[in-house]
């Protein structure tokens, strides 16, 4: 072999260890960028369409009543679907009580005090037809769950309701945004406990306390993250 000729081969030979080398040292950095892709697409996953096995499980646990499991809709109604689970999985529902019942109309709860009056410090904006948002469809049927809120349409907060029975008049003006899959007797049977008149707007303050133990959603591996907020 001539000089030249093994010149070249230790030439080849370096460059092939210092591909081995470089190779070695690209592999970590290449999973991790593959890591930090996946969790993207994830969290980034709630504002595009999720698929219906995907969707969000919240499950309501009535003290002395039962559980109740609610799908959560985040393709027709994503921001009251984020705002829903951070409450939720921040523990923000643990003990509240349910402040209204309307027979074969709804049950609504979610203040923090009690009264209809209460909220988490901020509002979101109302995802409903009425309000110029088109993307939810969902219609006000038994089992549904919807955003209470005050006579302007960006004032819903923490306050929910379900519905019990014909509620197709709320159908554009407020946001529905899950329904119940499992335990709509339990709904059933809290919506026959006897209650004052007291809101004018139909039924009023159950005769006796019904105690929300937690509400805890599961979000099938998807981060929401926090909702947007108006104030």
């Amino acid at each position: 072999m001539s000089q030249n000729a093994r010149k070249n081969k230790i030439e080849q030979k370096k460059a092939l260890e210092c591909r081995k080398k470089l190779a070695k040292k690209l592999i970590p950095i290449v999973s991790a960028v593959a890591v930090v892709l996946l969790v993207v697409s994830i969290t980034l996953g709630c504002t595009k369409n999720i698929p219906e096995d995907k969707y969000p499980v919240a499950t309501i646990v009535f003290e002395d009543y039962g559980e109740v499991e609610i799908t959560l809709y985040p393709n027709q109604a994503p921001n009251t679907v984020k705002n829903f689970i951070s409450l939720a999985n921040s523990e923000f529902y643990d003990g509240i009580k349910v402040s209204r019942i309307s027979t074969n109309f709804v049950i609504q709860m979610g203040s923090p005090d009690g009264t209809l009056q209460g909220d988490p410090g901020y509002s979101i904006k109302g995802e409903f037809a009425a309000n110029g948002f088109t993307k939810n469809d969902i219609k006000h049927e038994e089992g549904v769950i919807s955003m209470a809120r005050g006579n302007q349409p960006d004032t819903a907060g923490c306050q929910f309701f379900i519905v019990t029975g014909n509620a197709s008049h709320l159908d554009d003006y407020y946001a529905a945004f899950g329904k119940v899959t499992k335990g709509i007797e339990v709904v059933r049977e809290i919506n026959k406990i006897d209650h004052d008149n007291s809101i004018s707007a139909g039924g009023g303050v159950p005769l006796e306390d019904i105690i929300v133990t937690s509400i805890r959603v599961d979000t099938k591996g998807i981060k929401y993250g926090e909702p947007q907020k108006i104030k």
